[in-house]
């Protein structure tokens, strides 16, 4: 029913990419986005907002890209949310016409509530413990792809 936005999925999705597939080299937004299957130009905007916010680190220049700027560890799904959720509200026009008395004072609490509890929740996941339950999983690293090449 509540399920996440598509820039939340898409930034989540593109940390986890860069700690799991990217080591000690900056990943390039291209290679995330084939990866993941994930728009090119929602993907940039929003790993810009990620370093802006201090979880990704951006990397000029040919062999540039981008890297996690803390230990994975350190970086939490609630984190990457809210630097979404600030963007989206960037995005979202601001209704012309008051909410009504029911939904002001009745729904829109229980809104927040909801919100909260999932923020506590998702300041609980780190993206270590994505790395690791991909791992888990056997998901493939990049750098487990063998690569046959003739030249």
């Amino acid at each position: 029913m509540l399920d996440p936005s598509k820039k939340l999925v898409y930034a989540v999705e593109s940390v986890v990419d860069i700690a799991y597939n990217g080591g000690s080299e900056p990943v390039r937004s291209r290679e995330i986005a084939k990866r993941q299957g994930v728009p090119h130009r929602y993907l940039e905007q929003v790993m810009q907002r990620l370093v802006h916010a201090g979880v990704l680190r951006g990397v000029r220049g040919p062999r540039g890209g981008y890297l996690l700027a803390r230990e994975r560890r350190r970086i939490t799904l609630g984190q990457i949310a809210r630097v979404v959720r600030e963007l989206e509200k960037m995005d979202q026009k601001e209704a012309a016409d008051a909410a009504s008395d029911l939904a002001d004072q009745v729904l829109q609490p229980i809104w927040n509530e909801m919100q909260e509890d999932m923020m506590i929740r998702l300041d609980k996941v780190t993206i270590e413990d994505l790395c690791r339950r991909a791992t888990g999983l056997g998901i493939a690293r990049v750098s487990d792809i063998k690569l046959d090449y003739t030249i």
